[in-house]
């Protein structure tokens, strides 16, 4: 059973969609590692929405657009976008998008439109019916045991959430939910869910070998390929103090994963393809000559944030 990539500690469906999805995508923007530009052209016009509204920005009314996204990328005013510039303006994006969605979820999740949403409305959202497992009774089918025990964790997630005790969650709270590595308070209560899930000893930390789950190693064979690869993410990305173990703070890092990998390689990318002088940064010029590229990454977020005054808008 594959542990190590992610904990399974923020809900079934949610990971099986986000799981899926990553994949398909990934592939479809990277086959066999290449970089598709079509790809971000795909996913820059979307649905047929997004094509009629780009289509209808003039060259002009792009280029104008563009260049005022450019200047507020560009922290320092310096007249340069460098590869912390844009990759805190990408994160920054991908927070903002999140946010968006979860407020548009909020809206559908709230059936009574009551301004909360209760455990009940969540399940009907989710499953179509409200679920109700007991946390002391274990089903005896292996997958709906591992459902039991995921919707409990949910619903766990759910109460810690809702810091008012009220009937359901506000919409901060359901932001929390949803997004608890954006928010301070629900730090501890995942750190302590990952801690039970993994911690295998008891001694607060997560070892390679708890990080790996059920693997055990054939001695008379190589790690396969996926082994080597967590290996690496343990050792390089999560173990920041190399003691051969994760203490809180590194397991949250794990458990909650936030963009800032994600934006750092984009930022490099950018650079890598745009910058025509090898001074390691973008100047306004450099951006324009290379505007499709610029216009298909994430730092524009496929274009959309030309159609978004959030990001356009002089006042941001």
């Amino acid at each position: 059973m594959r542990l190590g990539s992610r904990p399974a500690t923020l809900g079934l469906l949610l990971l099986c969609a986000a799981a899926a999805g990553a994949g398909e995508a990934e592939e479809l923007h990277y086959p066999r590692g290449e970089h598709r530009a079509d790809y971000d052209r795909e996913a820059l016009l979307g649905g047929e929405e997004e094509v009629d509204e780009y289509v209808k920005l003039t060259p002009e009314e792009q280029h104008k657009r563009l260049k005022s996204i450019i200047e507020k990328i560009d922290l320092d005013s310096d007249g340069f976008l460098t590869e912390s510039e844009l990759s805190s303006w990408i994160q920054m994006s991908f927070k903002h998008y999140a946010m968006q969605e979860a407020k548009q979820q909020f809206i559908e999740y709230d059936k009574n439109s009551d301004a909360s949403v209760s455990w009940d409305e969540y399940n009907i959202q989710m499953y179509d019916r409200v679920i109700d497992f007991d946390e002391n009774t274990a089903l005896d089918d292996a997958e709906e045991e591992s459902f039991r025990l995921l919707h409990l964790k949910d619903k766990k997630r759910f109460e810690k959430a809702n810091q008012d005790s009220g009937p359901g969650l506000n919409l901060e709270e359901f932001i929390a939910f949803e997004h608890p590595e954006e928010v301070d308070y629900m730090a501890e209560f995942v750190i302590q869910e990952a801690l039970e899930e993994h911690d295998k000893n008891g001694d607060g930390f997560v070892s390679l070998e708890e990080f790996l789950g059920d693997y055990r190693r054939d001695p008379t064979n190589e790690d396969p390929e996926w082994i080597l690869v967590e290996k690496d993410r343990f050792l390089n990305d999560y173990d920041k103090d190399a003691d051969g173990r994760l203490d809180p703070q590194e397991l949250l890092s794990w458990v909650v994963p936030n963009n800032q990998g994600i934006a750092q390689e984009e930022a490099l990318h950018l650079i890598d393809e745009m910058d025509l002088n090898s001074d390691r940064k973008l100047s306004e010029a450099e951006i324009l000559e290379n505007q499709d590229l610029f216009l298909t990454s994430e730092a524009t977020d496929y274009g959309r944030q030309l159609h978004d005054e959030y990001f356009y808008h002089d006042e941001l």
